[in-house]
């Protein structure tokens, strides 16, 4: 019989099962669920993909649209093909029901995984098709890794090995085997359409592609999906794919996957609580449409001080970008699950003045299910109840993720809540949402040889990416940064990059990464290095197609830095470190304990709110021992609050809240509160603090921690909101005030304890420490002074002549004056080694 006929009932065999229920004797044939996938894909196709991500894989296949989602279509359906082999046998009670020719023509065929058995088998099966079978990058080969790589991982071929024809039909079984699954590849081939044969498959195009079909095939593997039409009478595969076709539609849509545009509003009204956009913002919604409108998809480098509206910057140049570039939604990527938290919030206020647009925001990190408001909202109102007691069509055993959540129990059965948009709250597919919150790991892992990083390549590649907080990476995960920006820069994905202190030379690495996945040569771009050094606060546009960069306006710059300045006084006090071993031991004169108690009298005795940030959680833990015990608080222990990493989940959740709704810019503000930390509340909460007492540490930390020291003061000089009481008298007297707790030794030199080796470099504490005893740094000006400071820290640009600074070293001190390096006469050598050493250091780095 021809493809057409075997399209007819009976045409084709259906013995052969690609889904099977042990509980409830379910058997699916596997044919079916290929031409399930299919069906799905090709509704992907127009629902998920933007007007990009089908333009990247046009390309990358060289035929029309048309052609092309035929193609995804065609090959999503073979992705379990290799379930025609030895994978039959897995399950008794289903392999009764293959025919005894069948079962008689097994050979003796080997235990594969059936995505690897796909890849093998067709790579012979598309080269009869036409594809091209020339080598490792050849369509037939390629093709074949697509489809075997629906599990997560792309196999690898040995054309003149396991996957020739030879190798494939005494693997998987003999003569008859091999002829079921040529024509199970030709009735899907027939129903989908794919007669145009691709002479070329790019990488890009090969990511999408599989991405594609992992999402596909986890849609249909659900039971609900594939259960009720199991076992029915008897039909064909052409009127199957009718069905498939029509019920991919309501799968599609049940998942929430479908991408929506959100109704253009004024700035008011998309940000509440803000009346006019910041001078730089005005730059932005100003320059920018016109920037991305001409030249396409770029990337936006951001730097801005802390507080001064970056994250309504990048939610504003998403919005361009997108109407721009043909993508759909943002990712918004945090370094911390505690920034991640923050952010969460802020999109949620976002989108909820676009309603009635239903628009899913999802927040993926390890610990999305301890927030309480995003667990909050998965019970959606208008749910109802659905008793699943014995349906044996429900998900309650799918190992594929039903997507329900558990309820309360009752009589006649399990009570569960249907989700509308519960598969994609999925952990390992919750990136496909249109818009998302994410640890910056979580999109990393595109960039790394893992599983499922083309899914996470394909959930990237449709909207628009912004990194906050690209300071606070640490260089490995900079360093995955930039191969991530490579890939987002040749797939033409508009990338925003917000930070207060990041380095120039780090700023113009991720330029380059961006613009030589685009196709620039990095030669030449880093032989263009000054026009890609972007202005602070202020920001720079590079696009993907010419490179060209664009910077914001002088005028504005200057005005939105005017309008954002600030002074903060740097008070850098030495102090002896030494633990507290003994709670009832009470710290000598000079020590940091006492330091820091000596800080915090004023604010129990006066009342004020300040934030003391420590090293380590251990010395954390002392020092809210050492306070709680020898400090007087009028109103009780609640005025004192310890927060670390090391509490548990559902502990910390509520205590960020709690601090962030109560040092937020609308209160309830406290009358007194000491917050005793670590590092979680320097990056992205926007909390307001009237002094802040820190440990030493790099001084772009620093900076961060200073952002913090009476953040809202402006706001509340113009308009104080219900709740919140004016700064105490003492604290309004003396302004913004950081302490910095420098650690020394008896004769006063830098002595940083061992445990703080491992939370940062420690070159850039003690250089630091240097920088702060050098008359003129004891108050900056924020933002105009901390790009200056931060690349003194760092050693990159170019320095105002005839200045010197003078770092500790291993054996000599390392006194840098202009561009180059000089060693001094050697001095007493400090007991922290210090990386890099100087030119005449014989001694470890």
């Amino acid at each position: 019989m021809g493809v057409v006929e075997e399209s007819r009932i009976e045409g084709l065999s259906l013995c052969l099962w690609g889904k099977y229920c042990a509980r409830h004797g379910l058997v699916y044939p596997v044919l079916f669920h290929m031409l399930d996938t299919a069906a799905v894909a090709g509704e992907l196709w127009d629902r998920l993909l933007t007007g990009a991500q089908r333009a990247a894989i046009t390309r990358g296949l060289g035929v029309s649209e048309a052609q092309a989602c035929r193609v995804v279509m065609f090959i999503a359906g073979l992705h379990d093909l290799g379930k025609v082999s030895r994978f039959q046998a897995c399950e008794p009670v289903a392999w009764a029901r293959v025919s005894d020719a069948l079962r008689a023509d097994i050979g003796r065929w080997r235990v594969m995984r059936h995505e690897r058995a796909s890849a093998h088998a067709l790579v012979g099966i598309l080269a009869e098709m036409g594809y091209e079978l020339s080598g490792d990058a050849s369509p037939a080969v390629r093709m074949a890794q697509i489809a075997g790589g629906h599990h997560g991982r792309f196999p690898q071929l040995d054309v003149h090995g396991a996957a020739s024809p030879r190798r494939v039909q005494a693997d998987l079984g003999g003569r008859l085997w091999q002829e079921i699954r040529f024509r199970y590849a030709a009735q899907v081939r027939h129903l989908t359409g794919a007669e145009a044969t691709p002479r070329q498959v790019s990488v890009t195009a090969a990511v999408l592609m599989t991405g594609l079909v992992m999402a596909a095939d986890r849609l249909a593997s659900q039971r609900k999906v594939w259960a009720p039409r199991a076992d029915m009478p008897a039909y064909g595969a052409a009127e199957h794919f009718a069905w498939a076709r029509w019920k991919a539609r309501e799968v599609v849509e049940e998942s929430r996957l479908a991408r929506v545009e959100l109704p253009e509003l004024p700035f008011c009204a998309a940000h509440p609580g803000l009346r006019t956009p910041n001078p730089l913002q005005a730059s932005v919604l100003d320059r920018l449409p016109q920037l991305a409108g001409a030249r396409g998809a770029g990337i936006l480098l951001v730097t801005d001080g802390t507080g001064a509206g970056k994250t309504v910057t990048a939610l504003e140049a998403a919005r361009i970008l997108n109407d721009a570039c043909g993508t759909r939604g943002l990712c918004f990527l945090l370094p911390t699950t505690a920034t991640a938290d923050a952010a969460y919030d802020t999109l949620c206020s976002y989108l909820r003045a676009h309603r009635p647009t239903p628009a899913v925001l999802t927040l993926v990190h390890n610990h999305s299910w301890l927030n309480a408001a995003y667990t909050d909202e998965m019970l959606a109102p208008g749910d109802v109840p659905v008793c699943t007691g014995d349906d044996p069509h429900t998900d309650e055993d799918d190992d594929e993720d039903d997507g329900c959540q558990a309820g309360n129990s009752g009589r006649g059965g399990t009570w569960r809540r249907i989700l509308p948009d519960g598969w994609v709250r999925g952990w390992d597919r919750a990136l496909l949402a249109q818009f998302t919150v994410a640890t910056v790991d979580q999109a990393l892992m595109a960039a790394l040889p893992v599983r499922d990083s083309a899914l996470r390549m394909l959930s990237l590649s449709g909207k628009c990416v912004i990194v906050d907080e690209a300071h606070a990476l640490t260089a490995f995960s900079r360093r995955i940064l930039t191969r991530l920006l490579h890939w987002l820069g040749s797939l033409r994905v508009p990338v925003v990059v917000l930070s207060a202190t990041l380095p120039g030379q780090e700023a113009r690495e991720l330029v380059y990464s961006y613009l030589a996945g685009a196709g620039h040569r990095r030669r030449d771009l880093m032989a263009r290095a000054d026009e890609f050094t972007v202005p602070y606060p202020g920001w720079l546009f590079a696009d993907a197609a010419t490179a060209q960069v664009a910077l914001i306006p002088a005028d504005a710059r200057a005005q939105h830095a005017a309008a954002q300045q600030r002074t903060v006084t740097l008070r850098l006090r030495s102090a002896r470190y030494r633990r507290l071993d003994d709670p009832a031991r009470r710290a000598r004169t000079g020590e940091r304990l006492a330091r820091i108690a000596a800080e915090v009298a004023p604010v129990a005795r006066l009342g004020g709110c300040a934030v003391i940030v420590c090293a380590t959680v251990a010395d954390a833990q002392d020092t809210y021992r050492y306070l709680q015990r020898f400090v007087e608080w009028p109103a009780g222990p609640q005025e004192l609050l310890l927060m670390h990493a090391r509490f548990p989940g559902h502990y910390l959740e509520r205590a960020l809240v709690q601090v962030r709704t109560r040092l937020g810019p609308i209160g309830p503000r406290p009358e007194r509160l000491v917050v005793v930390t670590t590092s979680l509340l320097e990056l992205s909460l926007n909390i307001d603090a009237d002094l802040v007492v820190s440990d030493l540490t790099s001084l772009a930390r620093l900076i961060q921690r200073a952002g913090r020291l009476w953040r809202f003061e402006q706001t509340w000089q113009n308009e104080r909101p219900c709740g919140i009481p004016p700064r105490p008298h003492w604290i309004r007297a003396r302004g913004p005030r950081l302490t910095v707790l420098h650690p020394v030794d008896h004769d006063r030199t830098t002595l940083l304890p061992d445990a703080w080796a491992t939370t940062e470099h420690l070159y850039l504490q003690q250089a630091t420490a240097h920088l702060l005893t050098l008359p003129g740094h004891h108050q900056i000006t924020l933002p105009g002074h901390a790009q200056h400071l931060v690349e003194l820290i760092h050693q990159s640009g170019r320095r105002p002549p005839g200045l010197t600074v003078s770092l500790p070293c291993t054996s000599s001190t390392w006194r840098q004056s202009g561009p180059r390096n000089t060693p001094a006469a050697p001095t007493s050598c400090p007991r922290t080694t210090v990386s890099p050493p100087c030119p005449t250091c014989t001694g470890r780095s």
